[in-house]
């Protein structure tokens, strides 16, 4: 048994694993999810003024005996997160390590996950709506799982749009188009990605062709939403990373589902475990990711198991603890 912990860093982090490791490992940590064989806990969120806030989300994987929390802060000045991880077993401290390239990393490993359980087979075509810095990530990962030969993409800054699309050109082989419209991104496209901060919702239902798949991956506060209500309404199967998040934070979800019956909302993790696919006649399909604990956790688990493994990491010895100090009131007056 190691008698320290280790200190990962970004860079530590982005050498021990890559996007093509983090979706199997995450769809293992999904289906013990859904098979009851660990658990999430409610993000904690304080705000701490107007711009900034502070967040926590836990979690822990019962029969791996591990678990941890992600602590983060975000202000106009800058973020940084920062994973602990524990042996629930043993009560040992196992690791610290950043946490920002792990965060990315899950955020697009949570869509490819879903693209994989939802999206039709053999599709290789998608619409990517946004161009932000979670957006090449994201077509990384659906790549992936569907080996994309076409890519629309819009975004409403045209400047963006444009660097985005090079940015594109330049990482893979397949061919880039960038559409001066939503419309025109979305019209018959079989898979659709959308990775914005918008604050009112932009796609309406009938821009989606039968059979496609929707992946909504921005919009996750509640002050933001990416689709119209009435994609509801042709959605055969709905699925989300974590209901518990989703009930608490997407303006979406809420608007359609409230206090009401939530029972068409499955959890991904719940579709894994049983082995369920999309249905053969589905109209559209729709994923929604807000971030959960399991996510982070599946992550931070393989990137120690690898350092360990390879010798990669700072050592931080641990202890048993130590003795207390008081003064008694004595001694303090006579001091």
């Amino acid at each position: 048994m190691h008698q320290s912990a280790i200190w990962l860093s970004e860079q530590d982090v982005a050498s021990l694993v890559s996007l093509n490791d983090i979706i199997d490992e995450l769809e293992v940590g999904m289906r013990s999810l859904g098979e009851g064989k660990g658990f999430n806990i409610p993000k904690a969120l304080g705000t701490i003024d107007a711009a900034s806030s502070m967040h926590s989300l836990g979690s822990a994987l019962t029969e791996a005996h591990v678990c941890g929390y992600k602590n983060w802060i975000n202000t106009p000045r800058g973020a940084k997160a920062m994973f602990v991880l524990f042996d629930s077993h043993e009560g040992r401290l196992l690791a610290f390590m950043e946490a920002n390239v792990l965060g990315q990393l899950r955020t697009s490993a949570m869509t490819g996950l879903g693209t994989r359980w939802m999206a039709p087979e053999g599709v290789d075509e998608m619409a990517m709506v946004g161009s932000g810095r979670q957006a090449l990530a994201q077509v990384a990962a659906v790549n992936l799982v569907r080996p994309l030969k076409r890519l629309r993409i819009w975004s409403p800054t045209a400047d963006k749009r444009r660097a985005f699309c090079e940015q594109v050109r330049q990482q893979f082989s397949m061919e880039v188009i960038e559409e001066p419209t939503l419309e025109q991104a979305l019209r018959d496209a079989p898979l659709v990605t959308t990775v914005t901060r918008a604050t009112t919702p932009f796609l309406h239902a009938d821009m989606l062709a039968r059979g496609a798949h929707l992946n909504a991956v921005g919009a996750i506060l509640p002050a933001n939403a990416e689709f119209h209500q009435d994609v509801f309404k042709r959605a055969n199967m709905i699925a989300v990373d974590d209901v518990a998040n989703t009930r608490k934070a997407s303006r979406e979800f809420i608007d359609q589902f409230g206090d009401g019956d939530w029972g068409r909302v499955r959890p991904l993790g719940e579709l894994i475990a049983k082995g369920e696919r999309r249905p053969g006649d589905a109209d559209i399909t729709l994923f929604k990711s807000m971030g959960m604990g399991i996510s982070d956790l599946s992550v931070a688990a393989l990137a120690y198991r690898r350092a360990r493994e390879a010798g990669i990491g700072q050592e931080i010895p641990l202890t048993t603890g130590a003795r207390l100090r008081w003064s008694s009131a004595q001694t303090a007056q006579a001091t």
